[in-house]
């Protein structure tokens, strides 16, 4: 029993239901990517790039055509272009990373408890080790709903996910790894407070315009848009598109092609173009891809990106994946020594794009890190990938329950009498 416990955990790691390659390099992954996605039920935005240049760029649906430039929602990937707005903030010298995020708050100020609230830096937000327990997980307001303010998401999030509290609170010590989407929530306010301007105002200002991103958007109210794609549940069902006051944690709204120009912006462009491409300082940059938190001493997060792995050509595999209600999911990962990236954006599933994230990072990866044995466990209490996990690890032990019951039972039969 727990030797297929191990087994259905190390599944991910062992390439175990991943593609199925025929050859390397972008082509076989795409081939490999549209086979996978041949039973998704949804829609699907799929760009490549190596060495800092587009190399492929897919796109598949089952009902309105969709194509590199149609917007997706986000989800948590999300966090990671607000990060961008963060550190656009500390390289106008309007905020220090290592301040108390109370310093420039007067909307709304964390509880009081038994943590001292100058442990929440904007560093440690931005790295979930300020000691925030809520593990939000944002499920969003149906259409039609009045979504919270700002202030009143933070003090209690009427649409925190099942099994969370949706109060953003100081539950433990600093340099506690714990993930919060309430702290981005937080950052949000702060940007909002510091600029003086409407959090996606600011945005589209200071980040998503000057990188080109002109399509994409955190304002709300977006299912009008005509290049929205559309959004179903897992079985390819119709499904509503649910609103966030939690932008900066959960909804932005983009397109393949305007993430594959945020991957290029971590790097060196054709031209000359310095990584952070005026938006942030390189240096910003490089804080950015550091190690703020570490799993059994190896890297695991940033500022605002995930360490997924340690590239094989050097350095690490970062970025972000993200899951929204109802079935959206997408992943957005670099390889910062090569240049290559993957953008993978989805609707009618939580699994296909960190699938595709997923193995894309193992083609690379220098070995097995403790993160990633961590990420296989968390599969777990995932919703988004429990039901999956959960059905391999309970099929696998009724049918060696099954089978000992058979060994069991065929021993205890009498043997056949001797003549």
């Amino acid at each position: 029993m727990l030797a297929w416990a191990a087994f259905v955990i190390a599944m991910p790691l062992l390439g175990i239901g991943g593609l199925k390659l025929e050859g390397t390099g972008s082509e076989a992954f795409v081939k490999a990517a549209r086979d996978a996605a041949r039973d998704h039920r949804g829609n699907l935005a799929l760009v490549l790039i190596e060495d800092g240049k587009i190399a492929q760029s897919r796109a598949m649906s089952i009902g309105k055509p969709v194509s590199g430039d149609t917007l997706f929602q986000m989800a948590s990937v999300s966090k990671w272009v607000t990060t961008w707005g963060v550190l656009a903030l500390v390289d106008d010298g309007r905020i220090d990373l290592d301040a108390p995020v109370s310093r420039y708050l007067t909307r709304w100020q964390l509880p009081a408890g038994d943590h001292p609230t100058d442990q929440v830096t904007v560093r440690r937000l931005l790295s979930h080790t300020a000691g925030l327990t809520d593990d939000l997980g944002y499920c969003g307001f149906a259409a039609g709903t009045p979504i919270q303010t700002l202030e009143a998401s933070l003090t209690k999030a009427a649409d925190a996910c099942p099994l969370r509290t949706g109060a953003v609170a100081i539950e433990a010590d600093a340099g506690t790894w714990r993930y919060s989407g309430g702290g981005f929530t937080l950052l949000q306010l702060l940007i909002e407070e510091v600029s003086g301007e409407p959090f996606a105002d600011y945005m589209e200002r200071k980040v998503l315009v000057p990188l080109g991103m002109n399509r994409s958007t955190f304002r709300t109210g977006e299912e009008g848009r005509s290049d929205l794609a559309q959004f179903f549940d897992s079985s390819g069902g119709p499904a509503p598109h649910n609103h966030y006051t939690a932008a900066a944690a959960a909804s932005l709204y983009a397109s393949a092609n305007d993430m594959a120009r945020f991957a290029q912006a971590h790097m060196r462009g054709p031209r000359g173009e310095v990584p952070g491409r005026g938006v942030i300082a390189p240096e910003s940059l490089q804080a950015l891809q550091g190690v703020e938190s570490r799993l059994l001493g190896m890297p695991h997060w940033g500022l605002g990106v995930q360490h997924f792995a340690e590239s094989s050509r050097g350095g690490s595999i970062f970025g972000h994946d993200g899951g929204n209600v109802p079935a959206v999911s997408t992943t957005v990962r670099i390889e910062a020594s090569s240049g290559d990236a993957i953008v993978a954006l989805s609707t009618g599933g939580y699994t296909i794009a960190p699938k595709l994230g997923s193995e894309w990072t193992r083609q690379r990866r220098a070995g097995v890190t403790p993160a990633m044995i961590y990420g296989a466990v968390m599969r777990f209490t995932n919703p988004f990938e429990a039901l999956s996990a959960w059905a391999w690890l309970m099929g696998g032990w009724t049918a060696i329950l099954a089978a000992s019951v058979l060994v069991a039972r065929r021993n205890r039969l009498p043997s056949s009498p001797r003549i």
